[in-house]
């Protein structure tokens, strides 16, 4: 699996401020922090690998001070813009000309090649969603992107509401995700980022075309992920949703060779189904009630889908892989 989460409970009390530092220094980039908390120090981190040279992580922490010294460049550098949604108690940065207050719900954004000052404030527990976006593969200038670094804008709604909504539901899924997913889920992180920015710093119409025809495809993504609940998803909808013709739409799925956008729609549902009926907490759940939740209105029609994706029925599918649940706890 492309995901792993560790916890600082792990390890021995006086070791784990050290352990996290180092978890800090490999997945993110080396830097220098002080804690108040260093005899003890509760502490998670996550990575979510999304494809070559681009990873997620998710990080929380008491308070603390990190700082990235121009010693530490020299001595290890990324190239790396870090883009992260901070979802617990409020934080401060410093880069650059630029210095802000970070509360939840912010995208606050930095570059591991500058020197900055990061603080987790008293009075909570710190958590951050971190996109890792290398720098040389951004369809914007660096002197533009700069600009934006240590300056937090709200994710409540717009473009950002789309990205925030985007890495917490990423987040949600990551334990299930496979790899083949984990790439297809990183361009669409990366994509959504991209629009972000470029919405920040009002340059969007300046991208060239094969950019902003990623964009708005990630965005659809985003949009067909959060709503496959829906059984009035439809290609129609994602259009208008969208304000793009019908045929805008099948011709951004044709260029990326992935077929028809219901046959899209269809095989992401069938895949959350398919990973429910597999979940041993569901056990109890009805398949039809499955169905339903993924945005299926008549049971025979999932019944017909789901043979014809994978070969077998939903029934037989759950049965097989409670068998194979049960003989592996069987042979622990």
């Amino acid at each position: 699996m492309p995901y792993h989460h560790l916890d600082s409970s792990a390890v021995e009390p006086g070791h784990r401020f050290e352990w996290w530092c180092e978890m800090v220094a490999r997945d993110v980039a080396p830097t220098r922090i002080t804690t108040e908390h260093a005899d003890d120090f509760p502490a998670t981190v996550g990575t979510l690998a999304l494809g070559p040279g681009q990873h997620l992580t998710t990080m929380s922490f008491p308070s603390i001070r990190s700082e990235r010294t121009p010693a530490l460049i020299r001595r290890s550098d990324p190239e790396v813009y870090e883009l992260a949604l901070i979802r617990g108690s409020a934080m401060w940065i410093a880069q650059g000309d630029n210095e802000t207050r970070m509360r939840s719900g912010d995208l606050v954004m930095w570059n591991t090649s500058r020197p900055f000052d990061g603080r987790g404030l008293p009075g909570g527990v710190s958590r951050a969603v971190i996109l890792h976006l290398p720098a040389a593969e951004l369809p914007l200038h660096h002197r533009r992107l700069d600009r934006l670094l240590a300056s937090s804008a709200s994710a409540c709604g717009g473009v950002g509401g789309v990205l925030a909504a985007f890495l917490r539901g990423l987040v949600r899924e990551a334990p299930a995700v496979a790899e083949h997913e984990a790439v297809r889920l990183g361009i669409a992180a990366r994509e959504l980022a991209v629009a972000f920015l470029a919405h920040r710093l009002g340059v969007e119409d300046r991208l060239p075309p094969e950019p902003r025809h990623r964009m708005l495809l990630a965005r659809i993504d985003a949009f067909i992920e959060e709503n496959l609940g829906d059984p009035d998803l439809s290609p129609t909808a994602i259009a208008a949703r969208h304000h793009i013709s019908l045929r805008t739409l099948h011709g951004l799925f044709h260029r990326e060779q992935r077929g028809g956008v219901a046959a899209v729609v269809r095989r992401r549902r069938l895949e959350r189904c398919r990973a429910d009926l597999a979940d041993p907490g569901l056990a109890v759940v009805p398949v039809h009630a499955i169905a339903a939740r993924w945005g299926f209105r008549a049971a025979a029609a999932f019944s017909r889908a789901f043979r014809d994706e994978y070969g077998t029925t939903a029934s037989d599918f759950r049965a097989s892989a409670g068998a194979g649940v049960a003989t592996s706890r069987s042979g622990r």
